[in-house]
Order: structure tokens, then sequence, then C-alpha cells
């Protein structure tokens, strides 16, 4: 080679020839309409230039500042000011004569200029041995390709930041895998578009994650950078730190200040966070941090004062998992692993939590596409490189929508139960179909109650649904279209009330169904044969065989209310703690032994766990004696760390020659001082699992009450009917229809101020009957014949 051309590709390669290097590309940071880092490294020199302009001619030049990285290495920081909101400016930097390419970003606009943008967020990159290059590979055979298929518009107009919550290397405090496993994968991505981590646990507060990132400085005094938050559009995103003593009050304090200051910022219509750890973790149990649960608490209470929905995004469990809360529009999302090594099904302890209704065992990343203005929404997208099972070339394997105003749900129709005389054992409860606000919506979740009284202060039976549930590559929901819930154990000859409401696809929820009671009549179970199985009598019957078991009134020693009655059970102890409590109650089965060995009869066990604020854990098991009390089996445990009253109800086998059954209730402290494992309400049954359920039928179908008759024109009709609504039909009037066997039927009904129009040519002849319902009460009825 000519020497010639060496000064040449000295430059091309971002060297000079006086031996300075770049280590780390210039990488985008804290961008505002007006403002923005721009950062570099290189091995020597203090020079801190960025050449930029609005075309690649440049023509302006700003200096910045140089910190110590390692020994001689340098990270450089130049601040543009005075720029032009939402415009495209060229740049590149300089130290000494190592001059790096030109690159190009877009400044962010305005909220009033009502721009629609997309967020990228990842998480948990750090270098997993087996598979090095992955997380390069997610960067430049993932996010670019993915994002250039669906958008044909520079990178820098396709994003707008990039998030990372935790875990951009894997030891934070060794120097060279901040450029090796960091840095230099994700190059051709993050000179164009700004970056906004949080500290994760593998980042150990290393100095080096300080110097490198430059985030907002707006958290508490003495914590600047290890909480923040920073505004794009009508999204405000807060980053939070949720490692060990950071943890700390004052943080979530700091959050209620920002969150409470949001509430009254009109340009703002969503709240991201982002933080490390999980509060749930269905793929990892072992992750959890009751931190993100008092976070999780504040922002799910924002969102109902203010109206604006929120999320939280997470990793360290290394899969993608989304599930949202139950009664606000807030999102749960982990947007792991984008490197880090898969948390396989199967390989740890894990959970199937009620909030989560998609977990994958996948690599991938999230995309949140935020439009502003009349109605401000966001759509999230999981994009999937799979695993080392299954390959996945940016597959879209989830996606959501919400929105910040809410949609009208109608209203679910109880049909059944409504009488007396219904199963204990099993009962199925059903409502009538979903009906949506908006066609672009369907039917994504249930929550079903039943209680001892039509106030529903303390359900027997609380179940909420999605549409889906997948969970260990099986989604437990498919075929569940949501109408109807089974109900079993119930108490025999007991009157109960229970009620559903509907939520849409965007989580707008309707209003719940009308109370509807109902008696149950004597079952095929056994009565319950605990003694004392609320504690009402105090520890009578209960046998404690490590720690204490205490019998507690509302409120005792700090402890919780009952679920019902006056008393419940402390198993470790509140008033005299214990880090581990256990004890168990014996009932005889011996007088079931023949069924017992014919295999005719099971067991069913449960009750209602709780503990105080989601840290210490209550299980319960069966064991199987026999007649001379040797153990023949036993269930898995029952266990929650909910911190409000969980119900359970399970059936199992019953081993040939058992002869006792002995619950085992235990409770482990986790955190604090006070062993919070509390259970009420708990009961133990034999009989069959296998009597069939109460179900609505021709014989149980909603009966038409006497309410108003209304009268069709004309009866008998081919092509069209009329019905004339007495009074008017205001918002919410529903129609049901239903053939001779009482079976609910489709019609293109048409449903005016003051009258319906009926028109189905399709509709067999026959007789139909119709209820007209207002808020769950049947306004009119009647009866019309179709030709």
């Amino acid at each position: 080679m000519s020497y010639r051309y060496l000064p040449l590709l000295c430059l091309l390669l971002g060297h000079s020839l006086a031996g300075q290097t770049i280590k780390v590309q210039p990488y985008l940071q804290q961008a505002t309409p007006h403002t923005i880092f721009i950062s570099w490294e290189t091995d020597s020199n203090d020079e801190s230039i960025v050449e930029w302009g609005t075309t690649p001619d440049l023509g302006n030049t700003t200096s910045g500042t140089a910190l110590v990285s390692d020994g001689s290495n340098r990270v450089h920081e130049v601040q543009l000011t005075g720029l032009e909101r939402f415009t495209v400016y060229h740049y590149r930097v300089r130290t000494g004569s190592a001059v790096s390419d030109i690159q190009t970003f877009r400044t962010p606009p305005f909220a009033a200029d009502q721009q629609p943008f997309r967020l990228l967020a990842m998480s948990d990159m750090q270098r997993d041995g087996n598979q090095p290059d992955k997380f390069r590979e997610i960067v430049e055979e993932g996010v670019i390709p993915y994002l250039d298929g669906i958008d044909t518009r520079e990178l820098h107009d396709q994003l707008a930041m990039v998030l990372i919550p935790g875990d951009l290397v894997v030891t934070g405090t060794t120097y060279s895998q901040w450029e090796n496993h960091f840095f230099r994968p994700a190059q051709s991505l993050l000179g164009q578009v700004p970056v906004y981590p949080v500290l994760g646990n593998h980042e150990n507060n290393t100095t080096y994650y300080f110097r490198y990132f430059h985030l907002p400085e707006n958290g508490s005094p003495g914590f600047l950078e290890h909480w923040w938050y920073h505004d794009y559009g009508n999204v405000r995103i807060i980053g939070l730190n949720s490692n060990g003593v950071y943890t700390s009050q004052a943080q979530l304090d700091w959050l209620q200040t920002v969150l409470d200051a949001t509430c009254a910022v009109d340009s703002i219509d969503f709240v991201f966070a982002q933080l490390h750890h999980p509060h749930k973790s269905e793929l990892w149990v072992d992750g959890e941090s009751n931190f993100t649960g008092e976070v999780i608490r504040r922002m799910e209470a924002f969102t109902l004062t203010c109206g604006k929905p929120s999320l939280h995004l997470f990793g360290h469990t290394h899969g993608y998992s989304r599930g949202d809360s139950r009664d606000h529009k807030h999102l749960w999302v982990n947007v792991a692993s984008a490197g880090g090594a898969i948390d396989y099904w199967g390989e740890w302890e894990q959970r199937d939590y009620d909030e989560f209704s998609v977990s994958l065992d996948e690599y991938g990343f999230v995309t949140l596409d935020v439009v502003p203005g009349d109605d401000p929404h966001v759509t999230l997208k999981r994009i999937s490189r799979g695993n080392r099972n299954l390959f996945r070339n940016n597959e879209l394997v989830d996606q959501l929508t919400i929105r910040k105003n809410d949609a009208p749900v109608s209203t679910p129709l109880p049909l059944f139960p409504v009488s007396d005389g219904v199963s204990p054992d099993c009962v199925v409860l059903k409502a009538d179909a979903f009906a949506a606000g908006s066609p672009a919506v369907f039917h994504a979740q249930s929550h079903w109650q039943v209680a001892p009284t039509c106030d529903f202060d303390a359900p027997a039976v609380e179940r909420w649904h999605h549409h889906q549930n997948r969970y260990f590559n099986v989604d437990t929901q498919a075929g569940d279209d949501l109408t109807d819930e089974r109900v079993e154990g119930l108490a025999p000859n007991t009157p109960y009330c229970w009620r559903v409401r509907y939520r849409d696809s965007e989580l707008n929820w309707s209003a719940w169904s009308a109370p509807t009671p109902f008696t149950t009549g004597q079952g095929n179970l056994s009565a319950n044969l605990l003694d004392n199985p609320g504690a009402e009598d105090g520890t009578t019957a209960w046998v404690p065989t490590a720690g204490v078991v205490e019998s507690l009134t509302d409120g005792e020693c700090n402890g919780i209310s009952p679920h019902s009655g006056q008393r419940y059970l402390a198993v470790g102890g509140i008033c005299v703690d214990h880090p581990f409590g256990r004890a168990y109650q014996d009932v005889s089965v011996a007088a079931y032994a023949d069924s017992i060995e014919a295999g005719v009869f099971q067991a069913q066990f449960g009750g209602h766990l709780s503990d105080y604020n989601g840290n210490d854990r209550p299980a319960m098991r069966l064991v199987f004696l026999d007649e001379s009390g040797a153990a023949l089996d036993s269930t898995e445990q029952l266990t929650t760390l909910n911190s409000t009253w969980t119900p359970f109800a399970e059936w199992a086998p019953l081993p040939p020659a058992t002869r006792t059954l002995r619950l085992v209730l235990t409770g482990t402290r986790n955190a604090g001082s006070d062993n919070d494992s509390y259970f009420d309400d708990l009961f133990v049954r034999v009989g069959r699992d296998d009597a069939p359920c109460a179900e609505w039928t021709v014989s149980t179908r909603t009966p038409l009450p006497t309410v108003p008759i209304l009268h069709v024109i004309p009866n008998p009709w081919t092509q069209q009917a009329h019905i004339a609504i007495p009074g008017g039909a205001p918002a919410g009037t529903r129609l049901l229809v239903t053939n001779a066997l009482g079976q609910q039927v489709d019609t293109d009904a048409q449903l005016t101020t003051d009258a319906i129009y009926l028109r189905n040519a399709h509709l067999p002849p026959g007789l139909y009957g119709f209820a007209l319902y207002r808020d769950g009460a049947v306004v009119g009825q009647g009866r019309f014949v179709k030709q």
C-alpha cells in the first residue's frame, strides 16, 4: 500500500496520526426542542468539539468538557443550544485529529405541535457468554430492519428516544464492558436517537454509568440522575432507581410530588415510568420487588385521579410480559431481554399472576407509538426475535392500544342464576354478550364477584380473567368468551348475590351489572369439616408447631380487617413475631371411607389468604393421613403475596386408605419486623367433583318480569317491525331477544330515542320473546312472531 493513502485510512477508521482513537462513537442524550447533549469517548486528549448545522456542510462549532473515564481515556460531552424545534441537524465530533462520521438527529416538538412519535424500549442487554453477539443482533437485525420495513423515513424521524430499564452490562465496575458490550453493539442506533437508561442491579451504582450518561438533573438533591423526569410531546417519562438502599421513602415522596404536579399540566396526556425490578414476575418470582409495588400504587392513584393513563416499563426478568392493573388504566410491561440469557419456562420458580395476559421467554423489543390530538392514544407492540428453540424474525407477538379518553362499554345483563335452589357445589354464572362502544375493540376482560350480601364488601368469590393468558407456552384462556364463570364450593342453603363487569381491549370498564340475588340448595359436598375456620373462637382447634398462631380482631397489633366476622388467623404472629410459623388442624374422614376406597370422593380445600403489604407469604396445603397417622401424600401449596384477601378453592384426589385430612398453614416473613401471614374463612370438604354444574339452560333462562307490555307492529312480521317505547330509550338501553327455547339470538335491531326497529330477513320463523333493559333492570317486555 502506498503511504500517501495512510492519512485517509486513519481518518476512515476514526484514528488520528497523533494516536487519538474514538473508542465510543457519538451518542445522543437529553434532547429538548432547543438543546441536546452529544457524548463520545476517546483514548486520550481533552478536546471536545461538535461541528453541526442543518445541512451536511455543518457550519457551527460548539465546545464542551471531558471527564476521565479510565486512565488516559476521556468521555466528552457537548451541549448544543439555540436549536429549532422539530428540526433535523447534521453533526460530527472531533477530538484532536480524530473525527467521527457525520450523523443526524431531529429535535423534539413542543407538545402544542401535536406531532405523533414512537419510543423504543428494551432492557437487560448484559452480555450472555453463550450468545455474546445477541445485543448487536437485536439492534442491527432487529430494531433497524423492523423500522425500515414499516416506515420509509430516516431513523431519526422514526424514533424519538430509546428507553432502557437497566442492566446495560454484566458488571458495571468493569470498564471495558461499557465500550464492548453496550456502546459498540448499539452505535448505529444511539448516534441518531437519544438514549435514556435507568440503573439496574448489574450497573453496581458504578461511577462509569454517571460519567457516560447525562440524564435530567431534576431528581432529589443528592440523588441527581438516580431518578428524574423528562417530557417529550404529550408524554412525561419518569426514571426511577429500584436498587437496594435507593428504594427509599425519599424517592417515593419525590415521585408523588412529580405525579401531583403532572396532574395539573394540561399538555401531558400520558405518564411512562421505567425502573429495573418487577413487582410481580411470572418467569422469575425471585426477582420481584416490593418497591415497584409502591410505585405502581402511586401511579394507579394518579391515573384514577387525573384521568391520564400510565404504564411502567421494567426488566430484570429476562423475557417479555405484559399486564395491567385491574381497576386502573395502567400497563405493566417487561421489555427484556435484549441480550441477557433468557429465563426459560421451567428453569425457576414461576407463577401465573392475574395481572399478566402474556408472558414469553423470548428476546425482543417494544415500540410505543404515541398519537396526540383530540383522541390521544398509545399503541404498544412487542417485536420478537424468538429464543434458542424458536427463531422469530421480528414477529409481532403482542399489541395493545390505550386511549386517554374513556369509551363506553355496555353494562352486562345477568342471566343466571336468578332464583333459589342453585347447586352450591358448582354453579356457572352467566351474563349476556359483550357490546362495545366502538367496532375497533373487543371483549378483553371480565370481573366476577359473588358475595353473601349485595353490597359486595367481602366477596366470597372474586375472579378476574383476560381474553388470553399466554403462560408456559399455552393460552389457558383459549376458547373462553368471558360471558360465564364456573364457581365451586359455595355453602349449601345460603343466600348470595353476584355481579359482573366487562372490559374492552383498550382497558375501559363497563358499569357493574345489577346485583342479582340467588340462594343455594343442598349440594353433593359435605359441610365444612374444620372447627373454628375463621378464628372466631380464638385459636381453638389449631395446633402450632412453629412460631405462634394468633386470633386477631380488626387492626389488632397493626394488622388488617377480617375477611368476614370479627377475627382472622395470623400464622407466625404479629403481636408476638416469629420469622416462620406453622399450624395445622386434623379432621377425620373415616365416615366417608367407603366412598374414598371406591375412588368416588375427592377433597376440596381453600379459604382466603392475605398479607399486610405484599411482603410476607401465607401458604396452605392438605396432607392425607392413613389410619395410623402416617402421611400418604400432600397437595401443592396454595399461596399468595397479595395484600388483599385472595380466595382459593382447590380439588384434590383422596388416596385410598385416607382417614384423616390435615390442613397445614404456614407463614413466612420476608421483610419487616412482623410476620404478616393471614388466613380467614378456611374450609375442608369431601364429596364428588364431577357433579353436574347448575347452568343457564332452557329451564333456567331469565324469566320476563312483570313490567309493561311493549307491542310489535306488525305482528307477525316478515321483513321489518316497529316497537314503540313509551317514555323513550335513553343511552344505555338494551334489547335482549330469545327464541322459544330461551336462547339469546341476534337481530338486526336499531334502537332510536323512542322506538326499536327490527330487521332480519334471515331470522328463522317462530315465536320470540324480548325484554328491554336499562341499568340492569327490565323496563319492557313482549313477544312477536317471525314469519
